[in-house]
């Protein structure tokens, strides 16, 4: 089976009580929206990333904005999986980053991912000496593959997994209420816009906003967890 749900943030325990509920195996996925929070302290991470590994279930990790882009640590390497490619750690084999701009092949599924978005308050954690990444967001070379590999596919595709959403699904009840929308980055969520606008898809997943809601084929998911059939 192939769950999916939104950001942890490092907290696993409603997983936990998940995986003990439904009884799931390592032959089970779940999809986790961005933002897990296993590669966010660095080495102090190791802890949690082998607390993770012992859970009955593999985990299918989208990229978010607070945590280390896999690519950048020397520990990951990169294998085929899903007739596309993957990252995964030796040591933690069930902890397996997926690719921005990929698009797998998953249960017959074409599935498109692309990660990131932009941290609103980090300012604030610089100052106080938190993690910040500044590669949160995918760069051009990225977006560049993503349109070349869906162009491919004639812009068909069955789901869109990304950590934030379009420019016009941007759930606006979430915004935080202190924080100037002037200064925050939307570059990406005008990207996925166009990606959008001319692609055909079935479902897309986001996290990122920590909602869970529906509006029209735009899955936003926090806490909840739900099967992909």
């Amino acid at each position: 089976m192939i769950y999916i749900t939104g950001d942890t943030h490092g907290d696993f325990s409603r997983i936990e009580k998940f995986c003990h509920d439904f009884k799931t195996t390592k032959e089970d996925y779940l999809i986790i929206l961005g933002d897990a929070g296993i590669n966010y302290w660095g080495e102090s991470d190791k802890k949690l990333k082998q607390k993770l590994t012992n859970l009955p279930i593999t985990f299918l990790l989208v990229y978010g904005n607070h945590e280390e882009r896999p690519e950048n640590i020397k520990n990951y390497q990169e294998e085929k999986m899903f007739s596309g490619t993957i990252y995964k750690e030796v040591d933690y084999p069930n902890l397996i980053f997926l690719k921005d701009s990929e698009i797998y092949n998953i249960n017959n599924q074409k599935v498109l991912v692309l990660g990131g978005a932009f941290t609103i308050n980090k300012d604030q954690m610089i100052n106080l000496g938190y993690p910040w990444f500044k590669d949160e967001q995918p760069n051009d070379l990225i977006k560049s593959k993503t349109l070349r590999n869906l162009e491919k596919l004639n812009h068909q595709v069955d789901i869109i997994l990304t950590h934030t959403c379009p420019f016009k699904y941007l759930p606006h009840e979430m915004f935080h209420i202190g924080v100037n929308q002037k200064t925050v980055d939307q570059s990406l969520e005008h990207f996925l816009d166009k990606i959008e606008e001319k692609t055909t898809y079935n479902k897309w997943y986001c996290g990122h906003f920590h909602t869970d809601k529906i509006i029209d084929k735009m899955v936003f998911m926090f806490e909840g967890i739900k099967e992909i059939n």
